[in-house]
């Protein structure tokens, strides 16, 4: 099987962005091998990221239309959905390693579609979150050889505590 790689937000944002020429070549040589090889992956979480960051905050911005179509092409990797499965995983994922709950999404995303790399500027270079290993794709050339990685199937959910459990804060109302 080949590896799947779970392509964070900044990854696209530098491939759209020659204020860095280094960074945008190298982020465009991995998208055209993901895009080659079609192991790239992602989340809606990380196209809303990009097509706000790309419209909005890049100088200058690409015009909405390009950005779209960005998204739209990148809608062929199946990204993965905001829904009840991943926020319970970030939820095990931030209170496990405890990383920022953002981040926690995108590890969880790229658990919960088989990857064994996140590609990310943002998370730890070399971080190991379930089976999950982080890269950054400025320090990783795209043809340095690959270890054999593993993804994992479920994080372990933290050890429950022992007594009562606490009176619940939560919104939901008892009848």
């Amino acid at each position: 099987m080949t590896d799947l790689f779970f392509v964070d937000a900044n990854v696209v944002v530098y491939a759209r962005d020659a204020s860095n020429p280094l960074k945008q070549s190298q982020a465009t040589e991995w998208l055209q091998r993901l895009w080659r090889d079609q192991t790239g992956r992602t989340s809606i979480q990380v196209l809303s990221e990009y097509y706000v960051t790309v419209t909005r905050k890049m100088k200058p911005g690409l015009p909405r239309d390009d950005a779209w179509e960005d998204v739209c092409a990148l809608f062929s990797w199946r990204p993965q959905a905001v829904d009840e499965a991943l926020l319970r995983r970030g939820r095990e994922i931030q209170e496990r390693y405890g990383i920022a709950w953002w981040d926690s999404l995108i590890v969880g995303a790229a658990q919960l579609q088989g990857c064994s790399m996140v590609l990310s500027e943002d998370l730890q270079d070399g971080g190991v979150y379930g089976g999950v290993t982080v890269r950054s794709p400025f320090t990783l050339a795209v043809n340095e050889p690959l270890p054999s990685y593993v993804p994992a199937r479920s994080v372990a959910s933290p050890p429950r505590g022992r007594g009562r459990p606490k009176k619940s804060t939560s919104l939901r109302t008892s009848t």
